[in-house]
């Protein structure tokens, strides 16, 4: 692959999906880890494969902006209807994350942490319920945490399919399977039916609070004011669809792993007390969001690259964290690996909110799954969604015995 094949696969949505995207970002990584592009159909940009390079623009909010291009999409794209968190720069960035930060910190979530081991027994009691062959993914680990965040956020278990649809069209719309699932007549019906949903649960939240998110956000306030509807709308999409999306991928992208790696399997099972490592290595193996993008707010310059100021770039994070220069055998799945500085959950002001969570809904799933599976196997070819933005297994047929 030439270092121009390799620039290109990073705009073509099939290539996360077949596995050109990984090689593309080991050529790039070798021969050129800045590279100018002005791909067909998108503005320009810089693409950032390096860890060391990724992680400083992280870390530095201030001379690279979320706003006004957080995300890769195509120069004819419409406009996000809403603002969210990872569009958004600090202040308004600290002062709407502060809103729920404490009920994803580790010491909120040690007491939901019951009601996590119990949603993850449903799930592998639903496993074992399974005689024949059948797909993990819509099965299994997309229903898991969509039921613990609607859980937090206060959304009945009747309307979950609701936010599975909403999920599949922000994060699927570069993939002809959920084109086709979420597909409507009129795009503008579908985003009213989100903002009559939530409009209607912060409704009942104000005049009905009870203890989710959902009330936290209806009463919330920012600078002293309530926050205006569409802002309270992006506050609730981004936490109903990259709350689950990102932890189904790696708990599908993790169990496919270790049927393809057996040895590592039989390992897990033999050292439970394993699983806390077993779970970043996953993480950092499928890497959920595949990037995000700054814009540089000052000329600056990345590996002797200058960067003019308005310029934008982006950042790997699936290549970052296979950067040869931080990863011993990056391309290896190591379920014991315990040098794993990945970056899947970004760093700096736009880490990952949900982090912690996602930690512990994978730990206490695999917690669960290991002393009750007997067997394991194919039953058919996974697939990956095609996507630019976030994405994993969209399918994993598999057959399982489970005590």
């Amino acid at each position: 692959m030439s270092a121009q094949e390799a620039a290109m696969a990073l705009v073509d949505p099939s290539a996360y999906a077949d596995g050109r995207f990984e090689r593309a970002c080991a050529v790039l990584r070798r021969h050129t880890p800045v590279r100018r592009m002005e791909p067909p159909g998108f503005e320009p940009f810089y693409a950032l494969t390096k860890h060391e390079d990724v992680h400083a623009v992280e870390r530095q909010s201030e001379l690279f902006a979320a706003a006004p291009r957080h995300r890769l999409v195509r120069a004819d794209a419409d406009p996000e209807p809403v603002r969210t968190l990872v569009s958004m720069d600090p202040p308004d960035h600290t002062a709407f994350r502060a809103l729920v930060a404490d009920w994803f910190r580790p010491r909120r979530l040690r007491a939901f942490e019951e009601q996590v081991r119990g949603l993850a027994k449903a799930a592998v009691d639903a496993m074992a319920e399974r005689s024949g062959p059948y797909d993990f993914v819509p099965e299994i680990s997309m229903q898991y945490p969509l039921t613990v965040i609607c859980s937090m956020l206060g959304v009945p278990e009747s309307d979950r399919g609701m936010i599975l649809q909403l999920t599949q069209r922000s994060f699927g719309s570069e993939d002809p399977e959920y084109q086709a699932l979420t597909a409507v007549d009129d795009p503008n019906e579908a985003l009213m039916e989100f903002v009559n949903y939530f409009s209607k649960l912060v409704e009942d939240r104000l005049a009905h609070p009870t203890d989710d998110i959902a009330s936290l956000l209806a009463h919330g306030e920012v600078n002293g004011e309530r926050l205006e509807l569409f802002d309270l709308l992006g506050y609730f999409g981004i936490l109903a669809t990259a709350g689950h999306d990102t932890t189904s991928s790696t708990i599908a992208g993790g169990l496919h792993a270790l049927i393809e790696h057996p040895g590592q399997l039989d390992r897990l099972r033999a050292d439970p007390s394993l699983v806390p490592l077993a779970v970043e290595e996953m993480i950092r193996w499928t890497t959920p969001v595949k990037s995000f993008m700054r814009t540089a707010t000052a000329d600056t310059e990345i590996r002797g690259e200058p960067i003019p100021e308005g310029e934008a770039v982006l950042l790997l994070y699936p290549s970052a964290n296979r950067d040869e220069d931080v990863f011993n055998e990056p391309d290896r799945f190591d379920i014991g690996r315990d040098h794993n500085p990945h970056l899947a959950f970004g760093q700096g002001a736009h880490y990952c909110l949900g982090a912690h969570l996602a930690r512990m809904e994978a730990r206490a799933f695999f917690e669960e799954l290991l002393p009750r599976l007997r067997h394991i196997e194919p039953a058919g070819d996974a697939e990956l969604i095609k996507t630019l933005f976030v994405g994993g297994l969209k399918h994993l047929p598999i057959r399982a015995e489970v005590a």
